[in-house]
């Protein structure tokens, strides 16, 4: 059964042998794991993961395509087929007992920041996760304070996961061919820095300091703390959100938590 890619759901077909094989190898399914491909699509990736995943579960959106797996894979026992959106999948519920649980995927570029955003909220039961995505997503991520691609999605992506930007891949490699290069990233779950601080109220804080980039620290934060509370964070009020660590940022939502309980 031939399909013909819909731009609606972002699809772009992997189909360079050479880069799915190193998209495998960056993964390295183990024995003890389950593995989740999220838009395995005509299962490109996926037949080139099957035979080395002891138990792989495919979530597909488009109901075609869906049509199309279960002719491929459905046979067989190590391969479970969902249909759904992936943005409102709950990843958990395929946590199992003593597995480790690996996301992977050629992710969509129209859904993958809110998708990455969706996970970091289950991040806790999720062991690794390796994505293609568009190469300056990639770079947000792994960005450091100072550079222009420094941001909400770096500090945030941070806090959760260690990052590691592994390669990139050409257009060509894809059908149809995007219009921008893409990079395949490992992202590692971590224990964040300081467990004392609420995530929720430190991506408000994050987002607020970097509303207006060209703002400091004293305009962007007014209505959340003052230049004294910013001062007690260790900040200079002065500064733009661009050039704080995830340190500086942790400690701006501790003194904005505790302001907050007074």
């Amino acid at each position: 059964m031939s399909h013909t890619p819909r731009k609606r759901f972002g699809q772009n077909f992997l189909q360079d042998e050479r880069i799915i094989q190193q998209i495998v190898q960056a993964i390295a399914p183990r024995d003890n794991e389950t593995v989740v491909e999220i838009g395995p699509g005509q299962g490109a990736l996926t037949q080139a993961l099957l035979p080395h995943c002891a138990e792989l579960h495919l979530l597909e959106l488009d109901r075609d395509l869906v049509t199309i797996l279960q002719g491929k894979y459905g046979h067989l026992d190590t391969v479970h087929i969902h249909s759904g959106d992936a943005l409102q999948f709950d990843f958990t519920a395929l946590k199992q007992e003593g597995r480790s649980l690996r996301i992977v995927g050629n992710l969509p570029y129209n859904i993958s920041t809110p998708l990455i955003f969706h996970l970091l909220q289950q991040v806790e039961q999720i062991d690794e996760m390796v994505f293609m995505l568009q190469k300056e997503v990639v770079d947000r991520f792994a960005a450091t304070p100072g550079c222009k691609e420094y941001g909400r999605l770096a500090v945030m992506m941070q806090f959760h996961c260690a990052v590691r930007a592994l390669f990139e891949v050409p257009p060509t490699a894809f059908y149809p061919q995007p219009k921008v290069d893409s990079a395949v990233v490992c992202l590692y779950p971590h224990t964040p820095q300081n467990t004392t601080v609420d995530s929720q109220l430190l991506s408000r804080l994050v987002a607020q300091s970097f509303a207006q980039r060209r703002k400091t620290l004293r305009n962007n934060l007014k209505g959340f703390l003052n230049e004294e509370e910013i001062r007690a964070a260790g900040v200079d009020p002065a500064v733009r959100a661009e050039t704080l660590t995830l340190a500086e940022f942790i400690h701006l939502t501790q003194v904005w938590s505790l302001q907050q309980q007074q």
